[in-house]
């Protein structure tokens, strides 16, 4: 007789399916597991073993052979723990084996028989719905699992011994309830900043469209405080983004207590982060730091330390909105549409270019610390604004600053305008100017006469390259937007022609 139990495995954040079949045969008392396993897997039968002695259950003595289809899918994680144990509950007969037919099943066991938490909970309910079954998963696992929709049967149990009872119908495990995970303490606030005025600006703008920005000044300045206050005034995910966000948190183990939250995410690698740690990658292709940003901010602070293959990596994820990591056995693509936030230095030293301050060096010190930094990755970042040192004055002053929440007004009343411009056309999946396809740029950033004029003297003088010619137009959309105005026109474009400009130094050292 053959038990079987259906369980996934993770290509990225979807959930393929994969067979579990338990045979009990006359033979030598041993247990095989076969199917493409990695360690993780191929060590579950010793797990398995203890976690079913614990629970009162003698193992045969017999041949017991377990195959994992289809067979040459690699096998990778603990999660195959719990499926395995209970197709050789069912072949034994602990079980009724039709009581698993229209389940999905996941888990790691502990040595006790408990069942300990696994990543994918979430996708993996997803993808359970989608194939019209139920899930058993681990109990602390069960609150996440249930955003997948109110309709699906979730099972989770805390132990082998419950779930067992469960099925007997001695114990009824009751479904657990979507749980939301507030983070303690608020936001910090723009009114926190100093001075900066500009650079509060650019955030604003960046903020509206979902724009990439790079802020240049000297160490101190504020770049950092500034970046960390871009959640306060981004919009709150909505639903379809907080699942997606959500669904490549939980493939990553990182959803704390199954909990889901609502804040956008917020992502600071330090620059010493690997090529695999930052787009994805490593033994098991996990998402990397761009992903875990996805829908979030990416902010990369000392911009020109990180290391330049590094950087270029970002490149297609910016432009994609996803991350593919191919290699000669697996293609595993994860989503990652990302604003990038990066701070610099001019130089060096930190201080070039600031008043009563003379570099050893000379312009070579700012050029060669710039050049690490490659053209085609300059090209798109949107804004690009210098951040000069705080004054004492400014630091003396009465504290009046913008509150976040003011700020945060403006920017979900231009995202609004921006997700009725795009549902209009039918674009239900493009919230912000950055996203907007190339085809729509020039329709929905049509300038006037006037704006037409100073954007074509500005592209012969300057040499825009074609994306950053789009560039400069979503980002005068986004002006428009903010000003409530329907059509784009000079002053738009002026503004963010600057934002443009404040990058050539830049670019020529790149």
């Amino acid at each position: 007789m053959v038990a079987r139990v259906q369980t996934i495995a993770f290509q990225g954040i979807e959930a393929v399916p994969v067979d579990v079949q338990v045979m009990i045969a006359p033979g030598k008392k041993n247990i095989q597991v076969v199917g493409l396993p990695d360690k993780a897997v191929a060590e579950s039968r010793e797990r398995v073993q203890a976690a079913l002695h614990a629970s009162g259950l003698s193992m045969p003595p017999k041949k017991v052979t377990v195959n994992l289809a289809p067979a040459d899918l690699p096998k990778e994680g603990s999660h195959y723990d719990l499926p395995i144990a209970l197709g050789l509950m069912a072949a034994l007969g602990a079980i009724p084996g039709d009581a698993l037919a229209g389940y999905v099943v996941l888990g790691e066991l502990s040595l006790d028989g408990t069942i300990a938490p696994v990543a994918g909970a979430l996708p993996a309910a997803i993808g359970a719905n989608a194939m019209g079954k139920g899930l058993i998963c681990p109990s602390a696992s069960g609150p996440e699992a249930a955003w997948a929709g109110s309709e699906i049967d979730i099972v989770a149990p805390r132990s082998l011994i419950a779930i067992a009872n469960h099925f007997r119908g001695t114990q009824v495990i009751a479904r657990p309830e979507a749980k939301i995970h507030t983070p303690a303490g608020d936001l910090p606030d723009l009114a926190d900043i100093k001075g900066q005025e500009s650079a509060k600006r650019a955030l604003e703008v960046a903020a509206a469209g979902g724009h990439n920005l790079l802020m240049v000044g000297p160490p101190g300045s504020g770049k950092s405080m500034l970046a960390q206050r871009l959640p306060s005034i981004l919009p709150p995910l909505s639903p379809r983004e907080l699942l997606e966000v959500s669904m490549i948190a939980s493939v990553a183990g990182e959803l704390a207590e199954g909990k889901l939250t609502n804040r956008r995410p917020f992502r600071a690698p330090h620059h010493s982060a690997s090529m695999a740690a930052m787009v994805g990658g490593g033994l098991r292709i996990k998402p990397g730091e761009a992903s875990l940003a996805h829908h979030g901010v990416l902010f990369l602070d000392e911009f020109p330390e990180f290391h330049p293959q590094v950087l270029d990596s970002l490149r297609q994820p910016i432009e994609a909105g996803e991350c593919v990591i191919a290699r000669a056995n697996a293609r595993v693509s994860y989503p990652a549409r990302v604003q990038l936030v990066a701070a610099m230095n001019p130089c060096r030293c930190g201080m070039a270019g600031e008043p009563g301050y003379r570099c050893l060096r000379g312009a070579r010190c700012q050029a060669d610390y710039q050049a690490r930094i490659s053209g085609p990755l300059l090209d798109r970042i949107d804004l690009r604004v210098e951040v000069p040192a705080v004054s004492a004055s400014d630091l003396i002053r009465p504290a009046s600053a913008e509150k976040s929440a003011a700020v945060a007004a403006r920017v979900a009343e231009a995202r609004a305008i921006q997700r009725e411009r795009f549902s209009a056309r039918g674009l239900m999946s493009v919230t912000a100017n950055a996203q907007t396809p190339t085809s729509l740029v020039e329709e929905i950033a049509a300038p006037d006469a006037a704006g037409m004029s100073l954007l074509r003297d500005a592209s012969e003088k300057l040499g825009f390259s074609a994306r950053a010619y789009h560039r400069v137009l979503k980002v005068a959309r986004t002006l428009a937007d903010l000003d409530g105005s329907a059509t784009v026109g000079r002053i738009h474009l002026a503004e963010a022609i600057s934002y443009r400009m404040a990058g050539e130094r830049l670019a020529q050292a790149a």
